[in-house]
């Protein structure tokens, strides 16, 4: 396994949430992530991107004695050690009766991003509660010259499960490193994608900030935040 360029870090990302990484492979792929924010920012696109495949195929009942020799192949030490959410048999369960179109599903879209013509510039944040807390958000956004490009806020687990008072509402900030202060992206709906052209963005830069804040129905009637911080993070830019 190489990490050398973007499409062997996006390959291997890929690989990695779908748990077909060798034991050798997905060591050396967890020790490259703790010093890589890049290289985090791929795997939580693909976490969010693959865990969608779930919701859409029907549940249905394995042959039988079908998984028990799946797990044999695995061996006792395999099935002891912990492993994410993603990687684990009983999350793939349900995509039994229709394995093939998975696997064709998925490969389509490893393929389909790695084919993608690239954006000028590529940035990624993901969005935590403070203190350490679960991921909530998804910042992505690509600039394709005169075309402008998309900047899409994706909710992922923390941001599904979000709750928000009816008297209050979510606004999406961002603050480039040196700006006066932040800039208001407009009102977020709770648990949906928000899209957003590109040049809405007063500038886009590596470590500018980005977060999420209760306020007010009907957003900030000071033109910056005034409630609290329910998620913040910070854009690393992706190698083209």
């Amino acid at each position: 396994m190489t990490l050398d360029t973007a499409e062997d870090r996006s390959v291997a990302a890929g690989e990695y949430v779908l748990g077909t990484l060798s034991d050798t492979d997905r060591a050396d792929f967890e020790r490259a992530l703790g010093g890589n924010a890049a290289l985090r920012a791929e795997v939580a696109y693909w976490q969010d991107r693959l865990l969608s495949l779930t919701r859409h195929a029907p549940a249905v009942q394995p042959a039988p004695g079908g998984w028990a020799r799946i797990e044999s192949r695995l061996g006792p030490a395999r099935l002891r050690a912990p492993t994410p959410w993603w990687q684990r048999l009983t999350l793939w369960r349900g995509l039994a009766g229709a394995g093939v179109a998975a696997a064709v599903l998925m490969g389509s879209l490893l393929m389909l991003r790695l084919q993608a013509p690239s954006p000028e510039e590529r940035f990624v944040a993901v969005l935590q509660a403070p203190g350490g807390g679960g991921n909530g958000w998804l910042v992505e956004v690509s600039t394709r010259g005169a075309a402008g490009g998309t900047l899409r806020l994706v909710p992922v687990a923390g941001g599904q499960a979000v709750a928000v008072p009816t008297d209050r509402t979510l606004q999406f900030w961002t603050k480039a490193p040196g700006a006066s202060g932040p800039s208001s992206l407009g009102l977020v709906p709770v648990g949906a994608v928000t899209e957003l052209p590109a040049s809405r963005l007063p500038a886009l830069m590596p470590e500018q900030l980005f977060e999420i804040t209760l306020e007010p129905a009907g957003g900030s009637p000071l033109g910056r935040p005034t409630g609290p911080v329910l998620f913040i993070g910070r854009a690393v830019k992706l190698s083209s």
